[in-house]
């Protein structure tokens, strides 16, 4: 699902159209058990950190991610099944 190509855009431009944000919920449902930390997911995603910490607290907020104690994101659903 990944592009691998860099984000050039402003991080509000990516964050109003969703593709960002929807391209992380695709990444997290077609990999059960992804862990990231901010950074691992901003060298994942080819993005700068601030953008990555941003769209993933976005999705926090949504109630599609948890965050950790230790700071890594996984999908809300994997943290309730105890994975």
């Amino acid at each position: 699902m990944t592009s691998g190509r860099p984000c050039h855009n402003g991080w509000s431009s990516m964050l109003r159209d969703d593709s960002l944000v929807a391209r992380v919920r695709c990444e997290f449902y077609e990999m059960p058990g992804l862990r990231l930390t901010c950074p691992q997911a901003s060298r994942f995603w080819q993005v700068d950190v601030a953008i990555c910490g941003v769209v993933l607290e976005q999705l926090v907020r949504e109630g599609f991610l948890y965050k950790t104690h230790n700071g890594a994101y996984v999908a809300a659903s994997m943290n309730r099944r105890g994975i």
